[in-house]
């Protein structure tokens, strides 16, 4: 697909209608991790530098349509905005009507206005076209520079950027790249991490790695399915009964493309679910009636790791067992550092993505070794799948007359 970033662009002078994901978490008001904000702002300042005047659309949370909770006003991320962007930003309490219009023409070079939550509007979600031509009105060429909300077809992700000239943010470049790099062109040996709670929820997922990686290592409730298929007890384990067949298809596909799937080879489990529980390491095939697997124990954690470390790029998403709660976080940390290691000392790509994976990374210190950690969560996934998004789909697609 052919797109067009707008870092090539003469922005001068020119209204840019930016749609970015400003979702984050708000505690009293008050920004509380502005994570998205600093690495949307660090892309927008070189395009107001050269005089581009920004108008930022965003959701923030899921109010109801038509009911104007203040609770989900976007007003609150003007600071935590201002203060990344380092300049002002105006703000419209509506998105798609004259006066925020007015506004965003009443705008400066270098200028900042941020309009009012997207979601507000009944027509954002329903992907209408005519609060997408409203929101066309407020400036001249369109960027979205939100990949997280691109899974999503709705008028600002979708219906707007056939209204008028559209473009691809920093951001979204920098994640599509990234995500390129790691699963449709991947300097080999590729391996994938792919953990979480339930195999059901990732079937379209392992069915397009294990057609394109050279490994995939499996953890969490995800690999006690995969355990539970090969004839192993379970005794209270997380795991589901009716995905066998799924999981056979599965190791068939592997098999076929010639890709490894590595399952751990002992595990940690133990009778309660809570912090500090006692437990013990067993074999795979030895979890006890009355007790439920948590982690992959540490010999399984070491053969992950000598698995990455032939590996030259490193795709991660979901964790390797209940690492919100130690010690059974052992594992995803210890495998975390190795991952980040070979990132640091520049011998492997690594690509994470998915909000518990990041969260893992974040407890284990890491995120910031890896290559690149995606925020997005569903389009990530999404992408994964090998799915088209309907918001990239969109930069690509012919343009009508606003």
């Amino acid at each position: 697909m052919q797109i067009t970033p707008i870092t090539e662009v003469d922005v001068a002078g020119k209204r840019l209608v930016v749609r970015a994901d400003l979702n984050v978490p708000v505690e009293e008001g008050r920004v509380t991790d502005a994570t998205r904000i600093t690495r949307f702002a660090a892309g927008m300042k070189p395009l107001l530098d050269q005089g581009a005047r920004l108008v930022i659309l965003t959701h923030f949370g899921r109010p109801k349509p038509n009911e104007l909770d203040p609770a989900f006003s976007v007003d609150k991320l003007r600071p935590a905005l201002a203060e990344a962007l380092g300049r002002p930003v105006a703000f419209s309490d509506n998105c798609a009507t004259d006066s925020a219009v007015l506004l965003s023409q009443q705008l400066g070079d270098g200028q900042v206005l941020l309009c009012e939550n997207l979601r507000y509007n009944p027509g954002e979600t329903a992907n209408d076209p005519a609060f997408a031509a409203a929101l066309a009105r407020l400036g001249d060429l369109y960027v979205n520079d939100a990949f997280s909300c691109a899974h999503r077809a709705h008028a600002s992700t979708a219906a707007i950027a056939g209204l008028m000239p559209a473009y691809a943010g920093p951001l979204l470049i920098e994640e599509m790249n990234a995500l390129t790099a790691a699963l449709e062109a991947p300097e080999r040996p590729s391996v994938a991490l792919v953990g979480g709670a339930k195999v059901s929820s990732k079937i379209a997922v392992l069915k397009n790695l294990v057609g394109k990686l050279d490994a995939v290592i499996i953890g969490g409730g995800m690999a006690n399915t995969f355990l539970y298929a090969r004839g192993c007890p379970m005794g209270k384990s997380l795991h589901e009964v009716d995905q066998i067949a799924t999981v056979r298809e599965i190791e068939t596909l592997a098999e076929a493309s010639g890709c490894e799937l590595l399952l751990p080879e002992d595990v940690v489990v133990a009778r309660e679910f809570k912090a500090g529980a006692a437990c013990e390491i067993v074999p795979a095939d030895a979890c006890p009636a009355d007790a439920m697997i948590l982690d992959a124990g540490p010999q399984s954690a070491e053969a992950f790791m000598a698995r990455l470390n032939h590996a030259h790029t490193i795709l991660w998403n979901g964790p390797l067992g209940a690492f919100e709660i130690p010690p059974f976080d052992a594992a995803t940390v210890a495998v975390a550092k190795q991952a980040a290691t070979l990132s640091h000392e520049g011998r492997a790509v690594t690509v994470a993505g998915g909000g518990d994976t990041v969260a893992a990374l974040n407890a284990a210190g890491v995120t910031q070794d890896f290559t690149y950690v995606s925020t997005a969560g569903g389009a990530f996934l999404e992408w994964l799948e090998g799915k088209t998004l309907p918001g990239i789909a969109a930069l690509c697609a012919p343009k009508q007359a606003a």
